[in-house]
């Protein structure tokens, strides 16, 4: 019997032996005792490894020394002993502190132990899973960046359907009221009736512009631009648009790199900036502007960048607010007041031009917008010499589907002084085109058959090289690939605007 009791004593030896090696050499996790009160009995590497401590300095203090100060000043420590004891277990992840102050994101479990069933301590297991953390907090922003890419993506497909049908309209409305006022008379009501349509008109074809460089579908005229002088060339119109109880401030860095971007689009958006920041300051405040170069190096966009900053010291943009600001529509202004359409244009433009848009905004203290536009090297454009209206001759081959636009196009050109042919699709043109006199061909490019009007334009080229050829559109997807191939007028466009497109064909 004696020799039964040695072996069940040596083996249980043996057995506590094993548990507490296998206790303390476990690296990954901090496995440790506390007593009822929460005072740490014992001790592991892996609490060592984790937390910092040696079993010398941590044995016999309270386990709340691994909480933060707002966690100790709550009471979260004795409330973890307290439901562990109540419901037999307590978990959670939060932060904790380690020796060197520093904090790590940690899964904690804690279990009471019982003896003779009453209470002698708590064993406690803490994991260091800030990796883990993180790398679902990645996540959880590329599903969000995706998620928002496929609205914007899908409001973006939206809007140039409407925006090509609503330019059409625009169109016709333009140029019949050009030639309402050739012969209009001099009553004050006819020519009030006339300047409302066409401020309405041209309000309609601003908003559509927005609207589709929101999309990032607007066919832009893009070149090498000077980011400091283009500010500066805006400056008097922003502080018109601010008005006197905001004060203007602008630091612009003279070795800003060049970009390239369409120029009425960058302008755009810098008058957009400011006056949505003018909006964000009731009783007034100060709006800063500034343009330096800056480098970044994040998984989307890394390398040189310029950036361009507006700052307000408004009253700022609300968390829940904060990811809907780009919306289309979307707007916190009271009603007509805004169209939701300004920061909309922004952030389209910024995307358009391989760059990106970030916000930092808090409330109470006012709001930062910046557009990253990536470096551009080259030379700077210079500024195109102004072309007024002016009479031409020859014959024009005008392509489009749409009969109103077609008459309205018929008409613009002939007050012009050119002969009009006009089809009203590509395989009718390159018919058109193999009868002599054509001088000039004018196609819009969204049209029904196998054909759009960049295909034509590219099989005329390879035909007629040194035919002229003009692009017409109020929004194409085929626009996107022209990038400097043909020249595009936008519609809705005035007969100036016309007449200077077709000075500037090359000859």
């Amino acid at each position: 019997m004696a020799e039964i009791d040695q072996r069940q004593q040596r083996d249980l030896f043996e057995s506590e032996r094993s548990f507490r090696l296998l206790v303390e050499g476990v690296a990954d996790y901090a496995l440790y005792m506390l007593d009822p009160t929460g005072i740490i009995t014992s001790w592991n590497i892996g609490g060592e490894r984790i937390k910092g401590y040696s079993p010398a300095e941590i044995l016999g203090r309270h386990f709340s020394c691994f909480y933060t100060e707002p966690d100790r000043a709550n009471g979260k420590p004795t409330r973890a002993l307290r439901i562990a004891r109540e419901t037999g277990r307590y978990e959670e992840d939060g932060w904790r502190v380690r020796k060197d102050g520093t904090f790590f994101w940690a899964s904690v479990v804690i279990d009471p132990i019982y003896e003779d069933g009453r209470l002698v301590g708590f064993a406690k297991i803490t994991r260091d899973i800030s990796e883990r953390r993180e790398a679902q907090l990645k996540l959880d922003q590329m599903q969000a960046q995706l998620a928002e890419s496929q609205k914007l993506d899908a409001l973006g497909q939206l809007t140039g359907g409407v925006a090509h049908d609503f330019n059409n309209l625009l169109m016709i409305v333009s140029g019949s009221l050009h030639t309402l006022r050739k012969g209009a008379s001099d009553d004050p009501k006819m020519q009030r009736a006339l300047a409302a349509i066409d401020g309405a008109t041209k309000r309609g074809a601003a908003l559509t512009s927005q609207l589709l460089t929101f999309a990032r579908r607007q066919s832009v005229n893009p070149q090498t631009v000077d980011v400091t002088e283009r500010i500066k060339a805006v400056r008097d119109v922003l502080h018109t648009g601010v008005g006197g109880t905001v004060t203007l401030q602008f630091d612009l860095d003279r070795s800003v790199w060049p970009v390239m971007v369409d120029i009425t689009e960058l302008e755009t958006a810098l008058v957009n900036l400011v006056i949505n920041a003018r909006d964000a300051m009731s009783d007034g405040g100060i709006i800063k502007v500034a343009a330096d170069n800056t480098r970044l190096s994040d998984d989307a966009h890394s390398g040189d960048y310029v950036a361009i900053s507006v700052t307000d010291t408004g009253t700022g943009i609300a968390p829940d607010v904060l990811s809907k600001i780009f919306d289309p529509f979307f707007t916190t202004k009271p009603v007509g007041k805004g169209t939701g359409l300004g920061l909309s244009q922004v952030h389209g433009f910024a995307h358009q031009a391989g760059g990106t848009i970030r916000v930092a905004s808090e409330l109470g203290k006012g709001t930062k917008i910046t557009i990253l536009l990536p470096r551009q090297h080259g030379g700077l454009a210079v500024d195109d010499v102004s072309v007024t209206e002016s009479g031409g001759s020859g014959t024009v081959l005008l392509v489009d589907d749409n009969p109103e636009v077609a008459a309205v196009s018929t008409s613009l050109l002939e007050q012009l002084g050119y002969t009009v042919r006009r089809v009203a699709n590509a395989e009718a043109a390159l018919r058109e085109i193999e009868s002599d006199g054509i001088d000039l061909v004018f196609s819009d490019i969204v049209m029904p058959g196998k054909m759009d009007g960049l295909g034509l334009a590219r099989r005329l080229k390879a035909m007629r090289p040194q035919l002229p050829i003009l692009l017409a559109t109020g929004y194409s997807d085929a626009a996107l690939n022209v990038r400097g191939d043909f020249p595009i007028l936008r519609k809705p466009y005035e007969i100036h605007q016309l007449s200077q497109a077709i000075a500037k064909l090359p000859r």
